[in-house]
């Protein structure tokens, strides 16, 4: 009750604010205008705008223009190869005050101890990580992970503070078709939030999906299919990831009339790649570039991305809500110069005061020990089944090839970019191994190999020499997972990731600084693609169409069927 009395008193200025802003313009995410006046903050809320207030604390940020603190509305954070501990310290500074993350990477490899770690953590960092269950682990029945999490598991970890509701429902063909296990997670979720994965579902298939009660979708890579989506009242996340990158296809559809319907996240982004652009700052001013109405671009970060989730007490700079702030440069420049979240100034002393959990997850990579006999391909048929990369897409084509049979083996092609991918079982379940072609890589030596391969998690490996690949296979087993690249039979570059085999121990900047060296590597052997470590791990995805493999063998995705 003393809360609610302060709030009240200081909004009405009977008593000093806890903390004033004072010089800056507010950005209303109503109209676009401009506002004048001090931002009293009383705790963790907004209590005044629009008028001059007394502070025991007042900062000065003249020339500023004061926006709601963004929120990303669909990631991994395990995708930043960091701790959520180590996330929040890498873009929380850059303006990203609530996550909403899908932990079913760590879920993919320990479980329902990896939501609760989340969960723990949601409770301690500066940003607001909201977690989301994870509906699809593993995301198929075509693939071997190193946990399941049925509906009665998904239900034990309902009604944490953290949660908001049912993270991605990725086996979109199990809802169409009613299978009784996807009928039995929806069902938790009934009239609560449920996110979206349906990549080019369109038509009555599409209306089916939504009509289980899914709202939202970050899937879409088309203006057309975004259309679509947004006409049957879901919700459409403009991604912009360090392998999925929609947002130039899908910003001509974000305008002052749809910005209330549509959202920005970026599902899988790597520290380097937040280094050398930014995060939803850097989609923000690049949309504004590319003449995006400012209002448009604000308010799906902030409050359109709140309505969506269902958020109520942020996404806008105004009395009652969440003191989630961004101090930034001009609406163009979209730099942040001061950040609070919940009325707490991010700093690296608010970050050193946080209180850090203990890893989980450790020696999680229990492969087999392979050799370079293991990634020949038998067949009896020289017509290939093929991955074809699409940069910038997690979308792949299937593609057919013949490649001479010799020696019983298809061997890897050079010349015609066709080189060998496989995937190895790391959970200590079956050993299974599992070999086809991609192209689309330009690797034209050695191999590289990652623990990060969505979303079971086994060793994906791409290579023209089997005996490097092997050598890059056995060394992930050494450091508890990670990325390795190798070549002539000697360890090149990697980056070990010891929790689950997917996040690192090391601070963000250190990740930051190794995964140059990593890149470098790969490009040394030929590799042309701009991100191939998570661009690998996505083709071992058998959710998202059309070629895929996972350590059962190549999957078409359209028929959902492994490929005998």
């Amino acid at each position: 009750m003393a809360n609610l009395v302060q709030r009240i008193a200081q909004g009405r200025g009977d008593e000093k604010a806890d903390v004033v802003l004072r010089g800056g313009r507010v950005l209303d995410l109503i109209t676009g205008a401009l506002l004048e006046g001090d931002v009293a903050i009383c705790g963790d809320t907004i209590v005044g705008t629009c008028d001059s207030y007394d502070g025991r604390d007042v900062v000065d940020v003249s020339g500023l223009i004061l926006v709601p603190g963004f929120i990303d509305t669909h990631l991994h954070i395990e995708s930043s190869l960091v701790t959520p501990f180590e996330f929040d310290r890498c873009v929380a500074p850059r303006g990203v005050t609530t996550a909403i993350c899908d932990p079913h990477e760590i879920a993919n490899v320990i479980g329902a101890a990896g939501v609760r770690y989340f969960q723990e953590a949601s409770r301690r960092t500066l940003m607001d990580i909201k977690v989301q269950l994870s509906s699809c682990v593993p995301s198929t029945h075509m693939e071997t992970a190193g946990a399941e999490l049925p509906a009665s598991e998904i239900a034990a970890l309902m009604g944490d503070p953290s949660g908001l509701g049912l993270a991605e429902f990725m086996n979109f063909p199990g809802v169409i078709h009613r299978d009784p296990d996807c009928m039995d997670k929806l069902a938790l979720f009934e009239g609560g939030h449920i996110d979206g994965h349906c990549p080019l579902l369109s038509g009555k298939d599409l209306n089916a999906y939504v009509a289980a009660g899914i709202r939202t979708e970050h899937e879409a890579t088309s203006p057309e299919e975004a259309l679509e989506k947004l006409r049957k009242g879901m919700r459409v996340l403009i991604r912009e990831g360090s392998v999925s990158k929609d947002m130039h296809a899908l910003r001509p559809l974000l305008t002052d009339a749809t910005a209330p319907y549509m959202c920005l996240c970026t599902d899988d982004r790597n520290p380097l790649d937040i280094a050398e652009h930014g995060h939803l700052d850097y989609m923000i001013r690049e949309m504004i570039r590319l003449g995006t109405s400012p209002l448009a671009a604000y308010r799906a970060a902030t409050l359109s991305a709140a309505e969506a989730f269902g958020l109520k007490d942020r996404g806008m700079i105004a009395p009652g809500k969440r003191a989630d702030i961004v101090a930034i440069d001009s609406l163009e420049g979209c730099n942040a110069r001061h950040v609070w979240a919940a009325g707490v100034q991010v700093t690296e002393k608010a970050f050193a005061a946080r209180q850090v959990l203990e890893p989980v997850g450790r020696g999680s990579v229990k492969a087999p020990k392979v050799t370079a006999k293991d990634f020949r391909a038998s067949g009896n048929r020289t017509n290939t089944d093929v991955i074809g990369i699409r940069e910038g897409q997690i979308l792949t084509d299937h593609l057919h090839e013949d490649i001479a049979i010799v020696d019983g083996d298809k061997a890897p092609d050079v010349s015609r970019d066709l080189i060998r991918i496989s995937v190895v079982e790391r959970h200590g379940k079956n050993g299974n191994i599992a070999n086809g072609f991609v192209k689309g890589f330009g690797l034209k030596a050695g191999a590289i190999a990652s623990t990060v391969c969505h979303d079971h998690h086994n060793i994906a490996c791409v290579g023209v020499t089997y005996e490097d690949m092997a050598l890059a296979a056995n060394r992930l087993s050494d450091i508890e997972g990670g990325f390795v690249v190798a070549s002539s039979g000697k360890i090149l570059a990697e980056l070990a990731l010891p929790v689950a085999g997917l996040m690192s121990l090391e601070p963000f900047e250190r990740v930051r600084d190794d995964l140059i060296p990593l890149r470098d590597a790969a490009r040394s052997l030929g590799v042309t693609l701009e991100e191939p470590f998570l661009q690998l791990a996505f083709l071992a995805l058998p959710v998202i169409p059309a070629l895929k493999i996972t350590d059962r063998g190549m999957v078409d995705v359209t028929k959902f069927e492994i490929i005998p």
